[in-house]
């Protein structure tokens, strides 16, 4: 039986490459980010997934991720998530478009045994489509997830470097026990921005898994809309992969 750390609302936006106004592959995209909302908390925290997707099941993967911002307020993450203007000096100005919805859901932090996992349920879309499928985002699924120590070393071009890598308060610190990895516990390690994290694979019925009602947690989750809580614009950006599954 998994012990409940922390629940709340999920969402998955994907940002378009520089001047990539119409996305029809994941070549087209630049980043996969994971917005979590907890209900028992004030922060929301903005993650980026390393490889554009999330690790695949059933090939147990191990991704990096990372912290990139943590704010009090929705309008905060505005700046995150708008389109960018670029002025380079070969191209002259460029502009990369705002991150587009692609799901949305509740989430759970647990810990079970002596690792912790990150599982979530989809609400939306009410149907995959080729957006969610290259992006490994499946309608349930469950993740095992480590916090990197970051006074541990990294290979060479591996992770946050310089004034980027994290300073955690010495109550988290002290979790490591001078070992390079250690569980999401507490989640108030992803409160840091420039945390680091790896999610590996572990199963796609995450309730089976850790035995916690993830349907009961979506029917939670209702009350709350990638629109209303993150307060972005419908006209702002393509909605059609939120509620068609489809790249736009």
């Amino acid at each position: 039986m998994a012990e409940l750390l922390e629940d709340g609302d999920i969402y998955f936006l994907y940002r378009p490459r520089v001047e990539e106004e119409h996305v029809d592959s994941l070549e087209e995209v630049q980043r996969l980010l994971v917005v979590l909302h907890p209900w028992h908390g004030r922060h929301l925290r903005l993650l980026v997934i390393g490889r554009k997707r999330l690790p695949d099941i059933e090939e147990h993967d191990r991704f990096w991720a990372f912290v990139d911002e943590v704010v009090d307020r929705p309008e905060q993450l505005h700046e995150a998530l708008r389109a960018r203007a670029y002025r380079t000096r070969t191209r002259g100005p460029r502009e990369q478009p705002p991150a587009r919805p692609a799901a949305e859901g509740a989430y759970v932090i647990a810990r079970h045994d002596d690792h912790t996992h990150l599982a979530y349920e989809l609400e939306l879309p009410l149907r995959l489509g080729e957006a969610q499928h290259d992006l490994n985002i499946e309608s349930e699924a469950s993740y095992i997830v480590t916090v990197k120590n970051p006074q541990a070393p990294s290979p060479p071009g591996v992770g946050l470097q310089g004034s980027r890598k994290v300073r955690l308060p010495g109550a988290l610190q002290r979790r490591f026990h001078d070992r390079r990895f250690a569980p999401l516990d507490p989640p108030a390690f992803l409160d840091h921005p420039g945390t680091e994290l790896v999610l590996i694979g572990a199963a796609h019925d995450a309730s089976e898994e850790l035995h916690i009602d993830l349907d009961a947690e979506v029917d939670r989750a209702q009350r709350s809309t990638v629109f209303g809580d993150l307060r972005i614009g419908r006209r702002e950006r393509p909605v059609t992969p939120l509620f068609e599954g489809d790249w736009a």
